[in-house]
């Protein structure tokens, strides 16, 4: 029952971490609905007496949500507090470390006042950290002495990295939104933000053309900078032909001679008259009349305190940019980190969840053989015929046979079905000696994984040494469902090409 038990926590963990996900992208402007969800599913999936989710100021602790808390109205009444090492989400927060403490009773810093009135003996406590530092504290009980398990523990750290994307999307939402509410292009950028979470290059081009436009520009660029050289993701205005100049001279590591160069090094706004007549720059000056622009502007795109990119704008008149059309730029450039950090959030979070689904394949798979194992306690052959099926599904191979050793013969067991023809000359192959080149055989008397390539110009490649024709070493890594034994091997045949 234990491969079932786990498939079933791994689906449910996976549905309840694509759940929040969903809940934040429904909530951009509230984190609310996400600290809601986050409580009620660490009780759930904790198998927990209760649970709540806990802000941090800087100074207090804040209760914000609870599921099943039975102290609830009491915590209300205690909170805000400072945050104490006598309390779960209080050592969380201070020491920035998850909190497990199996018997509230034997814990010496723990006051059990708490605990008894809500009646529970185990406790355990995840902060929220953004950028190391903390901001809150996911905590969930147990009424008797039962510790939490590794999976629950690193569930409910996960439950916090998502609790920090959402508070930072709701944060940046809400600054941006209080800055820039009568601007209609700052809104049609937000919108392509919540529009493109895995795609920042609509939001470029979005900024891109409301530069050119807001700030009566004749061209526009958005840099990106990647700590060593300057990239052109995306540019609005002029002619293809200018933009081909401009492109043609990127990537580009930023100098001081450069309207971004400038705005990279300064960490600040470059605003430029007019660029033909700059005496202290007389490459730029040069440019300048090249490209055909005198009025420039370049804002930077700061996360924190550092450089990511450039926003630049320039104009035919020699006419200063205005301080409302600064602002703008410098709005941009926020809502283009916002894009990015979003971009990346996101893909991490996708990388996580896909390597959570090739777990769950695995143990679905893992479940689905031994299900036939125990319906066909007198028959051997479904088990077979359900292991080569699974092991072509989840290597992505072509066939799959496996074989059993008899005596010193090798008995064809079970093999996934080509065509009519080439079933009837994989039969015909059975039984092999023990003693012979072909692969079964030697991955028999080896017991060790073995790779063939296939055929090059219609003829067999030699294959008395597999790893020759691979690039990836063999093993339980590289080949992680093949079963090895005195009774029988499993070949999974691998096309290429």
């Amino acid at each position: 029952m234990r491969p079932f038990t786990e498939t079933k926590e791994a689906l449910d963990q996976q549905t309840a971490t694509s759940e929040i996900l969903r809940v934040i992208s429904q909530s951009p402007t509230d984190v609310q609905p996400v600290f809601d969800t986050i409580a009620r599913s660490a009780v759930t999936l904790c198998d927990a007496l209760g649970g709540n989710v806990q802000r941090f100021d800087g100074e207090f602790m804040h209760l914000v949500a609870n599921h099943n808390w039975a102290p609830a109205d009491l915590a209300r009444r205690r909170l805000p507090l400072r945050p104490t090492r006598n309390r779960g989400a209080g050592r969380a927060v201070l020491s920035r470390e998850v909190v497990h403490i199996p018997d509230v009773l034997e814990d010496a810093e723990y006051s059990p006042d708490v605990a008894l009135a809500g009646g529970w003996r185990t406790i355990l406590s995840v902060p929220i950290l953004s950028e190391g530092n903390p901001v809150g504290a996911i905590t969930v009980t147990r009424a008797e002495v039962s510790p939490f398990s590794p999976n629950q523990i690193t569930l409910l750290q996960t439950f916090a990295d998502q609790a920090v994307i959402a508070i930072e999307n709701v944060r940046l939402f809400k600054e941006l939104e209080a800055r820039n509410r009568d601007l209609t292009a700052t809104s049609e950028i937000l919108r392509v933000i919540s529009s493109s979470p895995t795609d920042a290059q609509p939001v470029f081009d979005a900024i891109a053309a409301s530069a050119t436009r807001l700030c009566d520009g004749v061209y526009s660029v958005v840099f990106r900078y990647d700590g060593e050289v300057l990239t052109v993701a995306a540019d609005n205005g002029r002619s293809a032909e200018t933009s081909a100049v401009i492109r043609s001279a990127y990537p580009a590591p930023p100098g001081r001679r450069t309207l971004a160069g400038r705005a990279l090094f300064e960490r600040g706004v470059i605003a430029i008259t007019d660029a033909q007549d700059d005496g202290e720059n007389p490459d730029g000056a040069e440019r300048a009349r090249a490209v055909g622009y005198r009025a420039g502007l370049s804002v930077p795109m700061m996360r924190g305190d550092v450089a990511i990119g450039v926003i630049n704008v320039v104009r035919v008149e020699a006419i200063p940019f205005t301080d409302t059309q600064i602002a703008l730029l410098q709005t941009f450039a926020d809502q283009e980190v916002i894009a990015s950090e979003n971009v990346r959030l996101f893909k991490e979070l996708q990388t996580s969840n896909r390597d959570l689904t090739i777990a769950l394949d695995k143990q679905t798979a893992t479940s689905d053989i031994l299900s036939v194992i125990s319906r066909s306690q007198t028959d051997v052959q479904p088990v077979f015929d359900a292991i080569v099926e699974s092991a072509v599904h989840l290597l992505r191979g072509n066939a799959s046979t496996l074989t059993r050793l008899a005596g010193d013969q090798i008995e064809l067991a079970a093999f996934t079905s080509t065509n009519d023809v080439g079933d009837a000359v994989h039969r015909a192959r059975f039984p092999l000696p023990l003693h012979s080149d072909e692969d079964h055989a030697q991955a028999i008397r080896n017991r060790a994984p073995f790779s063939r390539a296939g055929l090059v110009d219609g003829k067999a490649l030699t294959y008395s040494n597999p790893q020759r024709f691979t690039s990836e070493p063999l093993g339980a890594d590289r080949f992680p469902h093949i079963v090895l034994g005195v009774d029988f091997v499993i070949i999974l045949i691998e096309s290429v090409g």
